[in-house]
């Protein structure tokens, strides 16, 4: 399936030797899917948390091809939602390769600062890459 967030929050995570490792956070307005599951029809990487009451809408994958075949406007729309997935996921990567901790955390700081009110700090932490320890240091820096 795939959600569409209305309110709340949510996160998903993989868990890698034992620890739960943050990738992405959701909120309003916002998506959740499972990419893999919903190309290649296989069981996603991640797991999903709601971390706050949430008020979602969810259609079926199959459900959403049907709407593709049978409308151009919803059609183009998966395609315009794709591509900008594909963004969000490159600027992750380039986030996570050539920035430094404290440059990602001020950036997410720029663009959600909603989520440092909202989430806990070692869920934060981890999105990051880094410990809740070395998180708390740079937020007494900044």
């Amino acid at each position: 399936k795939i959600y569409f967030i209305k309110s709340g929050i949510v996160r998903a995570y993989s868990i890698i030797d034992g620890d739960e490792i943050t990738f992405w956070f959701g909120k309003e307005g916002e998506t959740v899917i499972s990419m893999r599951s919903y190309v290649e029809n296989l069981k996603g990487y991640e797991n999903i948390e709601l971390l706050e009451n949430c008020e979602l809408y969810a259609i079926t994958i199959s459900d959403l091809q049907k709407l593709y075949q049978e409308d151009l406007h919803i059609a183009n729309w998966g395609r315009k939602f794709a591509e900008k997935e594909l963004i969000k996921t490159e600027e992750r990567l380039i986030s996570r390769q050539f920035r430094t901790a404290t440059e990602r955390y001020a950036e997410l700081l720029a663009n959600n600062p909603d989520l440092l009110q909202r989430v806990q700090l070692g869920h934060i932490a981890s999105y990051l890459g880094i410990t809740q320890v070395s998180l708390s240091r740079i937020r007494a820096k900044i």
